[in-house]
């Protein structure tokens, strides 16, 4: 018997990869709070546009406040809901989750300690996601990612959920690459060492990443964010270690560390008109992650007595175009360069 396999939340990214698996035949449930989109997925399937063709999947979905009507538990539940909506998400799927089944973070942020707060080390995986995609319409992906260089890292948050990495991994390679690894933590934390440098710099800047980085002092600006990043990781003890598939990494200097990764992801791993998520979000008036991502990194280096200013004042401006007192725009870049860069 197959698993049964939820994907909790299914905007851009989760419908995508959903959609995957449903292609590949598994049993596949799409749980969504935006009830337009769920209508159109019911109405019409979901549409994929990757880069070179049109795909449409018919799927199963169902609106949050349909979970209640439930029978059957899932095996397998991959979140894909924003960072800040974890733990009410899986405090809602955890009464449907099976006795021995697994939530898999595919988010940003170390969402990792919330969803074993909530269901358990030994149900809990961590995950890593480079995969870039967009949605502006019900029922409609535009997947900038093709899923041979869609990647993913998979690890569990103890050494009994490390035993069945494995598992989930056998399921997601139907949507891209994926590595199992033993330091998931590690893992993210690089992953968020990027995220520092493009995801909200770029976002106050109204800019695709392409475009953002080529501004002048953006680029110094971002790999500030980063070096900000990846020395509060490394202090909170976890390792450098490669991601995205990267080979030839230094993993023995945090300063080239973000340099080269930064390099990969600008050159390998966006296109010219890609709008982080968190300007996705700005776009649709929405609340990003930017607590999360950068806020993370401010406050572990609080906890440790030190600062992190690049990302503090990321955080700050982020808040001020949230609270409708700013307008992100090109000409923010001279609020942002301000900050000390070494």
């Amino acid at each position: 018997m197959s698993a049964r396999i939820a994907v909790l939340g299914s905007g851009a990214q989760g419908a995508g990869i959903g959609a995957d698996l449903t292609r590949a035949g598994l049993d596949v449930t799409f749980i969504e709070q935006w009830p337009a989109h769920v209508e159109a997925m019911r109405a019409n399937g979901i549409r994929v546009n990757f880069p070179d063709e049109s795909v449409v999947t018919p799927v199963r979905t169902m609106h949050l406040c349909e979970v209640a009507t439930l029978r059957e538990k899932f095996d397998m539940v991959f979140t894909l809901v924003k960072a800040y909506d974890t733990r009410w998400s899986v405090e809602l799927i955890k009464p449907y989750l099976a006795d021995d089944g697994l939530v898999i973070g595919l988010q940003n942020g170390m969402t990792i300690d919330v969803v074993a707060d909530v269901v358990g080390p030994h149900r809990t995986i961590g995950s890593v996601i480079e995969m870039a995609s967009n949605m502006y319409e019900p029922g409609v992906v535009n997947r900038q990612t093709a899923i041979e260089r869609s990647w993913f890292a998979l690890g569990g948050y103890d050494a009994t959920a490390q035993g069945r990495a494995e598992e989930v991994a056998e399921v997601l390679r139907h949507a891209g690459r994926v590595e199992v690894t033993d330091d998931i933590r590690s893992s993210k934390w690089m992953k968020l060492v990027v995220n520092a440098g493009e995801l909200v710099p770029s976002a106050i800047l109204n800019l695709p990443l392409a475009e953002a980085v080529r501004v002048p002092g953006m680029h110094e600006f971002m790999l500030e964010a980063c070096r900000e990043a990846v020395h509060t990781a490394v202090a909170t003890g976890n390792r450098m270690v490669p991601i995205f598939g990267l080979d030839g990494m230094d993993l023995t200097d945090p300063d080239r560390f973000v340099v080269q990764l930064l390099d990969a992801v600008l050159g390998d791993f966006s296109l010219p008109d890609t709008r982080t998520t968190v300007l996705q979000d700005w776009d649709k008036r929405r609340h990003s992650e930017v607590d999360e991502v950068n806020g993370l990194v401010v406050d572990e280096q609080k906890r440790l007595g030190g600062a992190a200013p690049a990302n503090a004042l990321t955080v700050a401006i982020a808040h001020r175009i949230e609270a409708g007192e700013l307008e992100a725009k090109p000409e923010n870049v001279e609020l942002l360069v301000g900050a000390t860069v070494r």
